[in-house]
């Protein structure tokens, strides 16, 4: 009978899990399709116009991630109150996440755009295209308090358990941004369809008209997300106050400002690792791009299920259920591992078909396919090291992750890329080497974290107790 119970209770988990993760994974499907279409509209315009997109792509990544991380404070609060049950202090959070996107969003809106022009330079892009490469910058941008809004109150409406909101608000961006690519990239032309001459609008403007489209949908997905937040039933933050209030600030940057400095070193490191790459020349850099754009669509099982590991685990913290944060672990490990050996599998499988979709070049081809095969292999071990940086993340235990993702990213691959691209001459090969590399020394590190099962305070309590 007790077996049956527990089989029952396995199942009715595992239909959570997936209720959580699969919007999140649609959410992010659809941003990686968008990814996959701009680069292609965009590397239809020649290696340059690839090069000039993805040259300041890790930048942006730095500014995205460090709001995400902020964000993670604010999940990890949410997620403890609604699991407790305590549904007024929750949406007092809520309030708190409205501050900071007014108060980040403008911040960075003034320095991103400040930078600009300089951020080329500092990226060592080719001087043929560094002109383009801070314009595409500027505009990106300009919409930076919606973009913060989009971020920040995603994260917020899925630590209250509501994944599908953000996955249609992101449905609409990318629809938006896939439509406005379209009018905006190419000139105004007729083609043929089914022996008919039709005619097609067009601005003709190239990079320039990538790069407002995707200001345009970022803009509308800024706006959409906060009016979902103002009518949930749940989290609104409708008549509370923004104002201040360090009972709730002060947890929440404990758990965010290691998240944030970890999140915002790494992506440094991202900026200096592709620094070292576009000094590689044209053809390393658009490879590494393409390359980076193909294999992000691969990370999406593994994203989608640390958001409901984050939550979950969050909400067993909050309700103090021991029991039920060990059976979530058990069956988010075997989840992810599975999944992330099937996407792993199809990467290497077809690498070079994913390429040829992004360029013409069969240099670039060759030397993307040869990296994306040697990252697939390593997928299912980083697939570990993200469900369990998930569940630290929602119990509000960022300082490890803070710890093992900053050496691993400084130590072995900067460290290791510096020596490989810059002393010794190799090329991208070697430096996609270095970063497989990190990624096997967090799978080490969260591994042990698991073993000893030092990422859950529910546990160690219960040994404290019974070791006093």
């Amino acid at each position: 009978m007790q077996t049956k119970k527990k089989t029952r209770l396995n199942i009715e988990m595992i239909g959570i899990i997936m209720a959580l993760a699969w919007p999140t994974m649609l959410e992010q499907l659809m941003q990686t399709a968008v990814q996959y279409v701009d680069t292609a509209m965009v590397g239809s315009l020649g290696t340059q116009a690839t090069a000039a997109v993805g040259a300041t792509t890790t930048v942006n990544w730095l500014f995205g991630s460090s709001i995400s991380a902020l964000g993670v404070g604010f999940l990890a609060f949410i997620a403890r109150m609604l699991g407790a049950g305590d549904l007024e202090k929750a949406k007092r959070v809520v309030s708190q996440a409205v501050l900071a996107v007014l108060v980040v969003g403008c911040a960075f809106t003034a320095l991103t755009l400040s930078l600009s022009g300089v951020i080329p330079i500092w990226m060592q892009v080719d001087e043929s295209i560094r002109t383009l490469a801070g314009q595409y910058f500027f505009i990106l941008y300009l919409p930076m308090l919606p973009r913060t809004a989009s971020i920040i109150f995603g994260t917020v409406l899925r630590a209250a358990g509501d994944t599908k909101t953000p996955m249609k608000v992101s449905v609409l961006v990318n629809i938006t941004n896939v439509v406005l690519n379209f009018l905006l990239i190419y000139p105004a032309r007729t083609q043929t369809l089914f022996g008919l001459n039709v005619f097609i609008p067009g601005a003709g403007l190239g990079v320039i008209g990538a790069a407002v489209a995707s200001a345009i949908a970022f803009a509308v997905g800024g706006v959409c997300i906060t009016a979902a937040l103002w009518r949930h039933p749940r989290v609104s933050p409708r008549g509370m106050s923004i104002r201040p209030d360090m009972q709730i600030l002060r947890p929440c940057l404990k758990v965010a400002l290691p998240n944030m400095l970890q999140r915002f070193g790494t992506s440094l490191g991202y900026v200096a690792f592709a620094a070292m790459i576009n000094s590689l020349g044209e053809v390393a850099t658009a490879a590494h791009t393409i390359a980076n754009t193909v294999e992000s669509a691969f990370y999406i099982p593994g994203y989608g299920m640390q958001t409901a590991a984050a939550t979950l685990a969050g909400n067993a913290y909050g309700a103090k259920d021991r029991q039920r944060m060990k059976e979530l672990s058990r069956m988010f490990i075997p989840i992810e591992i599975t999944l992330m050996i099937l996407s792993g599998s199809l990467l290497f499988i077809f690498a070079p078909a994913l390429m040829r979709i992004f360029s013409q070049s069969d240099a670039v081809i060759s030397l993307g396919t040869t990296v994306l095969r040697m990252v697939a292999v390593s997928e299912p071990f980083y697939g570990f090291s993200i469900i369990i940086e998930g569940m630290m993340q929602g119990v509000g235990n960022t300082k490890k992750p803070f710890f093992f993702n900053i050496a691993g990213m400084w130590l072995v691959r900067i460290v290791g890329t510096l020596i490989c691209t810059q002393l010794l001459g190799l090329g991208l090969v070697s430096a996609w080497a270095c970063m497989i590399a990190h990624n096997m020394l967090l799978f080490i590190l969260f591994m042990i974290c698991y073993i000893t099962a030092s990422w859950n305070p529910l546990e160690q309590q219960a040994r404290r107790t019974a070791n006093p």
